[in-house]
């Protein structure tokens, strides 16, 4: 029989927990995350026809502790009798409570983002090392998900394990300076699952999910940090679109046509109370920036009436944190959107050389035109449609040349409307014509969300 959703978000919930008391207890995380993923197959396999245990996580430590430990048996008896002896033994700083002893409350689950954030591995194997370690997804699952053959991903999987094979379990020295790569590893799942790079569909919903799932805890967690509290605020943000984001054929809705009648205004009201506390904690970083964009476009009734003045503020906080190429390609859209399309391609022609990928030739297009140059943006669309390996992204991008051909030149055109989100592949950035001067967009009792981050980043000391 198979294993229902409910089960399965049980068995998600509780993978974490049951592999943290097993490295704890017996070390060996490469082991012990096999025996985990087994007992996970045992239990989708029995629950749906045979119940669901009265105590779900005891009975998945049982069996994988069985599996562990006939593992590791198996692997002693092929080695010499003193050295079996010795790997049996429990390490000290794996060692389990001693009986009548408390284990140890904390959630397991930050200890083992962590251990799968490892500096020493790719930000690929650390993507799927989280997802099967902390996730609890099969590396099938996981192999579908990013469009790999199975044995390719097997294999990521085993070298991931292999180069932490020995570290410490448990949050490391200095935890505070690793927790950056933790959070760009659950960003980096949630992105490919809101709009995936390649592929026949345009979204991931169960990778995305997943990301806000796995972010929900690390905030449970550390309530207190900002750039949590940002992350979770921006994907529930996003997310809150997905429903409308793509149409019956799986084709892409920009931001400034989608019903917001079908965005998720429970995720909004979530997000927006995220974000504003986030913000007021004094300088925020980067993702309490990106939730604050990801609100003024969800509280905006409409595209007509999105404050792209607002948008380009924080913009302009963002690129100070963070100038990347990506956003500051973003800001070349928000800055079209207050100044006209000219000043983005401006903007463009600084990026040119230092961004990969479809997205500057797709912001090119829809820049070019909305300044009135048809040919030159049915080029454009063209030679983004030619780089990405997402179908309905090159689908959009394809009708959009094609609705150019023979369009005569148009001058002084500075409208904009799909000059944003559209020109992403994606509704991120958001779209609309620009409306100035709406104060206070999060509800949040600043008056305006851009000029209450550039006090905030005035008064705090900044980094040398």
């Amino acid at each position: 029989m198979r294993s229902t959703p409910e089960v399965e978000d049980l068995l998600r919930r509780n993978a974490p927990q049951v592999l943290g008391a097993l490295v704890r207890r017996y070390g060996h995380f490469d082991a012990a995350e096999d025996a985990v993923q087994e007992a996970l197959l045992a239990a989708a396999g029995q629950w749906p026809s045979e119940g669901v245990p009265g105590n779900p996580r005891g009975w998945l430590i049982k069996v994988a502790s069985r599996r562990l430990t006939d593992a590791l048996r198996g692997e002693e008896a092929r080695r010499r009798r003193e050295e079996r002896a010795a790997a049996l033994t429990p390490r000290d700083a794996f060692t389990a409570p001693p009986p009548g002893e408390r284990a140890p409350r904390e959630d397991d689950t930050l200890s083992l983002l962590f251990l799968c954030c490892h500096p020493d591995l790719t930000p690929p194997a650390q993507i799927a090392l989280t997802l099967r370690a902390v996730g609890g997804l099969t590396t099938a699952e996981i192999a579908r998900a990013y469009l790999v053959p199975e044995a390719t991903m097997a294999q990521r999987i085993s070298r991931a394990k292999q180069k932490v094979r020995g570290v410490r379990f448990g949050r490391p020295d200095r935890w505070e300076q690793r927790l950056p790569s933790v959070l760009q590893t659950l960003y980096l799942i949630f992105n490919e699952g809101y709009t995936a790079t390649s592929g026949t569909a345009l979204q991931r919903p169960d990778l995305a999910g997943e990301a806000v799932r796995l972010t929900r805890t690390v905030h449970r967690l550390l309530p207190d940090d900002c750039e949590a509290a940002g992350l979770l605020a921006l994907m529930l943000l996003t997310d809150a679109r997905r429903d409308a984001r793509s149409g019956p054929r799986g084709e892409l809705i920009p931001l400034d046509e989608q019903d917001r009648d079908r965005w998720d205004k429970a995720a909004i009201e979530e997000g927006v109370a995220l974000v504003t506390r986030a913000l007021s904690r004094g300088r925020p970083g980067p993702y309490p920036l990106r939730a604050a964009i990801a609100a003024v476009h969800d509280e905006a009734p409409s595209p007509e009436a999105t404050d792209w003045v607002e948008i380009l503020g924080l913009y302009d906080v963002l690129v100070g944190l963070v100038p990347g190429p990506v956003e500051r390609l973003n800001r070349a859209v928000a800055v079209a959107m207050v100044h006209g399309p000219r000043a983005g391609l401006s903007e463009l022609d600084a990026l040119s050389g230092t961004l990969k990928g479809h997205r500057l030739d797709a912001v090119r297009g829809h820049l070019l035109e909305r300044a009135g140059e048809p040919e030159a943006a049915r080029a454009a669309y063209e030679s983004a449609a030619a780089q990405t390996l997402s179908l309905p992204e090159q689908r959009y991008l394809l009708a959009r040349a094609a609705r150019l051909k023979g369009q005569r030149v148009r001058h002084g055109h500075d409208g904009g409307a799909a000059a944003s989100g559209l020109a992403l592949g994606s509704d991120r950035v958001g779209a609309g014509c620009g409306r100035r001067g709406r104060a206070d967009p999060l509800g949040s009792g600043f008056h305006g969300v851009s000029g209450a981050v550039r006090l905030g980043a005035d008064e705090a000391p900044r980094d040398s």
